[in-house]
């Protein structure tokens, strides 16, 4: 039995890699991600393709469109400031496996004997919802932001400062988040009724990853952004499992 389930998962992930390889080389020419970036987009599409199916592999492409896009608005005037993505926008490893390492995870974890499926797959939301969030917040702030305060000292800082917050930003953070989690429910991946918690969870782990970001990032010399997004990620997926639970 065991044997027959492991000999259906790898039929499974070899096909998973097939078409993510497909699909990967007919995109990758889109200014998204670095050539390493695709590759490991293409490891990352493939364990969740295998793990919790199609909708997943399509939630995680989803977030990166959305990502990309709202990255590009005000890009040349984010540019001319110096508060622009480095690479013209386009991600790398380190962004793409600090953005998804908790939700591929949890992907995993759903292929455990026993495991408690829709509970992770509502932390698998969750965790991205944030970084969408994140990702609204950070960069239509940095564009749009009128005022721009240290979300833990709250006194005025310039745009793009680790840890800074606008009304703008804040509100597009919360915009972020709704919209994965409304992607997620229409994806199937988790009911209509958990929509509000996972928004406010995500909405809330990004103001906490704020305070990361002004408070400890400085301080400690290995938090690099991606480590404060994976712990983002992290916030937001362990949250949502223990508020659900």
């Amino acid at each position: 039995m065991i044997s027959q389930a492991v000999g259906g998962w790898l039929t499974g992930a070899l096909a998973s890699a097939l078409i993510n390889g497909l699909l990967i080389l007919l995109v990758q020419r889109l200014p998204l991600l670095t050539k390493a970036g695709w590759f490991h987009a293409w490891c990352l599409g493939t364990l969740l393709a295998a793990s919790i199916g199609w909708r997943g592999w399509w939630a995680v492409v989803l977030y990166l469109a959305l990502g990309s896009a709202v990255t590009k608005l005000g890009f040349a005037k984010k540019e001319s400031l110096g508060i622009a993505e480095a690479r013209g926008g386009r991600r790398g490893p380190e962004n793409v496996w600090g953005s998804a390492a908790t939700g591929a995870l949890l992907a995993l974890a759903t292929l455990l004997p026993g495991a408690p499926k829709q509970l992770l797959l509502s932390g698998f939301v969750a965790s991205f919802a944030a970084k969408l969030g994140d990702t609204f917040g950070s960069e239509i702030g940095k564009r749009w932001g009128r005022s721009t305060v240290s979300l833990s000292q709250w006194k005025p800082v310039p745009p793009g400062t680790d840890g800074a917050v606008s009304l703008e930003g804040t509100l597009a953070s919360l915009a972020g988040s709704l919209l994965f989690s409304a992607v997620g429910w229409a994806l199937k991946l988790i009911p209509a009724g958990q929509i509000p918690l996972i928004t406010a969870v995500a909405f809330f782990a990004c103001l906490i990853e704020s305070l990361i970001g002004a408070e400890l990032q400085p301080r400690v010399s290995w938090l690099s952004n991606e480590a404060v997004n994976g712990l983002l990620t992290v916030i937001a997926a362990g949250l949502a499992m223990v508020l659900l639970h």
